[in-house]
């Protein structure tokens, strides 16, 4: 496997995604991910796993979809662990991830909620 640039910082983790989803690197957007990662996709359901993860993404890049760098919300953090969010181009309402600071101080998302749109009144 290539080497990826690390996320230094928890807000470098969606600049990432959208560089390398945009390349189409299913590899790389599941290297964004820790190994028992939890991805709220596809909507509805849940994708568990860095493999699966990778899996997933080859059959969504294969159609080539442009994504968008979306303006980060302001970070929260606590101790090894942060919550990253941006409120989403699409209309699909908010993106909300939780990201762990890596042994060696990279960080990886291991929660991804990237739709979440609140319930029609």
């Amino acid at each position: 496997m290539p080497e990826h640039e690390k996320a230094l910082r928890p807000e470098d983790i969606s600049r990432l995604f959208v560089e390398r989803s945009n390349a189409g690197d299913a590899a790389g957007v599941a290297a964004l991910y820790e190994e028992d990662a939890v991805l709220a996709y596809p909507p509805g359901g849940q994708t568990v796993g860095r493999e699966a993860i990778r899996a997933l993404w080859e059959k969504v890049l294969a159609n080539r979809p442009r994504f968008e760098p979306e303006p980060p919300l302001p970070t929260l953090i606590s101790g090894d662990i942060a919550l990253t969010s941006t409120v989403a181009k699409d209309g699909a309402g908010a993106r909300a991830q939780v990201a762990r600071r890596q042994p060696d101080g990279s960080w990886l998302r291991m929660l991804d909620q990237p739709e979440f749109a609140p319930p029609a009144r």
